[in-house]
């Protein structure tokens, strides 16, 4: 019989924990706990090693954020502040994945908040799914990948992103650069070899990114996979996406979702992830 995937919460859940406690002593014992003068926001911010700083904030996304595009650049698969230089990457969606690396820093660089990403793609067939690791996956000066603990997965990357390019429009009224939103109402399918542009929302996070360590953007036409991190007798792999994953084959159906896609560039073009770096105090 399948067992549930044992409980490993970060030392800092138990501020979590005495925050639910003074929410509830507040609201539903007219306790004077001091909870409404809090300020609105509370962050953990997250460090390699499953590391937490409590800090409060008045807003979200930060007023501070400075929202860095980190350009694609194909001929050295890494990010950069400058444009592009032309040419294509393309990969197999269903059994591979293009990985583009931020060198390292010789200092701590923070980015809190939401992200997002803007490419331009064509696919072989009719329509494609892409997955995003914010991918920024980070890896240490030993080149080992630094997984963190998530919700339901003991190995999660950093944050996540993922659009399907025939519902690639987006809502006008809502949207942010650094939070698209897709209206969802209308397909519009892709002319196999024919570029688009597609913007894809990549969930809010926060982690300091340590001197000497690598982020990475991964893009990809299946989803996350973290290998050899899987629990003995898990209901479901854990392989870095908990149960949510992507392999419905009537939703999905290999004619139209195994094509090659390719990734365009060139200094026109802008094809970058859209991070929110927080300047240094």
């Amino acid at each position: 019989m399948c067992k549930p995937i044992p409980p490993q919460l970060p030392a800092d859940s138990r501020g979590t924990a005495r925050a639910s406690e003074a929410i509830f002593g507040t609201f539903l014992k007219d306790e004077q706990n001091g909870w409404p003068d809090r300020p609105p926001v509370e962050l953990l911010v997250r460090r390699p090693g499953e590391r937490f700083e409590p800090r409060f904030e008045e807003e979200w996304p930060l007023a501070r954020t400075e929202w860095t595009e980190f350009r694609l650049c194909p001929d050295t698969m890494d990010l950069r502040s400058t444009p592009s230089a032309p040419g294509t990457v393309s990969y197999e969606p269903e059994h591979e994945d293009v990985r583009f690396a931020l060198p390292p820093a010789d200092h701590d660089r923070e980015f809190t908040g939401p992200a997002a990403a803007k490419l331009r793609i064509s696919s072989a067939t009719a329509d494609a799914d892409l997955f995003l690791s914010l991918s920024l996956s980070l890896y240490d000066p030993q080149g080992s990948e630094v997984t963190f603990i998530g919700p339901n997965d003991p190995k999660v990357p950093i944050a996540l992103g993922c659009l399907r390019a025939s519902h690639r429009r987006l809502d006008p009224d809502r949207s942010e650069p650094y939070r698209p939103v897709h209206s969802h109402d209308t397909i519009e399918p892709l002319v196999p070899g024919q570029p688009v542009d597609v913007d894809v929302e990549i969930w809010p996070t926060s982690i300091v990114v340590s001197a000497g360590y690598v982020l990475e953007l991964g893009i990809g036409g299946r989803d996350y996979r973290n290998e050899g991190t899987e629990i003995e007798n898990a209901m479901y792999p854990t392989t870095g996406v908990g149960p949510f994953i992507h392999t419905d084959p009537e939703d999905r159906p290999a004619e139209i979702f195994g094509g090659t896609v390719t990734l365009h560039f060139a200094p026109d073009v802008k094809s970058y992830p859209l991070l929110p770096a927080i300047p240094a105090p």
